[in-house]
């Protein structure tokens, strides 16, 4: 225990003094969250621009809470507009028929688009036929109205700033203690490898409640409106299972690299592609099935999801028991891994 105390109060102290690690540790996700929390924290919706030629009646029947309409003299110079991509889509219409043309460039906005012109044609065809639809819809979201994006946004940003802090805190502490010839005193003292492996545990578990304790804190700020609800602090067992798995991805890093450079870029070619096919910055949905499945093969899909989970959907203790058991197993095979390659000289 001496040793593993005397070891944890530098690694502590090498973090403290070590602004740039602090900044990317702390600062770095914050602004990642203050970036897309004030982008998305807004609760209008923002309108789509069409291209209109002419003046009939279902043009005028466009809602204009969320479309707004930009006339052109001819439809060929609407459509150009689209093709340019000045404006998301054209419309004109003749007669009984609505020409509609869009860019498959912006998806969101051409779904948005045939979504409003086909309420439009399909309201004008009941009004014709003089007959009431026969169905109705009531569509309501299953949570709480008064919930805003950042809910949504803090389980994904946080997730990726435990696993950049824990991988890269631990391969760049091995890279340069093996650089500085450090390890090779610790190899030859008295001191365990399970003393210096469990030093490098406790600072990043101690770093990563930290990060998650200020980030919450600031999510939680008037400005973002961030709401604690339900079993939230299911939280912390999952960021102590995710901190382990991602920081035995560090020690397998720092195991092989030989400078700062190399583990830096090891780092980041592996944490960077999960953070984008973990669903992290944006919906994965919309990906082809295969990269959704290989996906859940990634550490930090299992711990965004399980952070979403317990902060935003009040699953209970039994919906994180298998990503808690996803994180743990993969922390334990990478560990060993690890083990196998280690070099304690340059």
């Amino acid at each position: 225990m001496r040793a593993w105390w005397s070891l944890s109060k530098a690694m502590f102290k090498g973090l403290l003094a070590d602004k740039t690690a602090l900044f990317f540790y702390f600062l770095f996700p914050l602004m990642f969250l203050v970036l897309f929390g004030l982008l998305l924290g807004s609760s209008t919706t923002s309108k789509v621009t069409i291209g209109v030629t002419g003046d009939g009646p279902l043009i005028r029947a466009l809602p204009a809470k969320v479309v707004t309409t930009k006339h052109y003299d001819t439809f060929a110079s609407a459509v150009d507009a689209v093709r340019k991509g000045d404006i998301p889509a054209a419309i004109s219409e003749r007669g009984d028929v609505v020409e509609l043309r869009y860019s498959a460039t912006d998806q969101v906005a051409a779904g948005t688009v045939q979504g409003i012109v086909q309420s439009v044609v399909g309201e004008a065809n009941v009004q014709v036929s003089g007959r009431p639809p026969q169905f109705t819809v009531r569509a309501a979201q299953v949570e709480d109205e008064s919930f805003q994006p950042i809910q949504y946004l803090t389980s994904g940003l946080l997730a990726w700033a435990i696993a950049m802090s824990a991988a890269f805190g631990a391969a760049m502490n091995l890279v340069i203690w093996r650089r500085n010839q450090v390890l090779r005193r610790l190899r030859m003292s008295p001191v365990s490898p399970a003393a210096v492996v469990g030093a490098r545990i406790g600072v990043s578990l101690v770093v990563a409640i930290a990060q998650a304790a200020v980030f919450i804190g600031v999510a939680m700020t008037p400005a973002f409106g961030l709401q604690l609800r339900g079993s939230w602090w299911l939280a912390l067992p999952l960021l102590v299972a995710g901190t382990l798995a991602f920081l035995a991805i560090g020690l397998l890093v720092g195991s092989f690299a030989r400078t700062e450079e190399a583990a830096s870029a090891a780092v980041n070619l592996i944490v960077l592609p999960m953070a984008f096919l973990s669903g992290v910055f944006f919906p994965i949905d919309g990906m082809p099935d295969w990269v959704q499945d290989v996906s859940w093969l990634m550490p930090m899909r299992h711990l965004s999801s399980g952070l979403l989970d317990v902060l935003v959907r009040d699953a209970t203790i039994g919906s994180v028991l298998v990503p808690m058991g996803v994180l743990l197993g993969f922390a334990a095979v990478v560990t060993l891994i690890a083990t196998r390659v280690f070099s304690w000289d340059t």
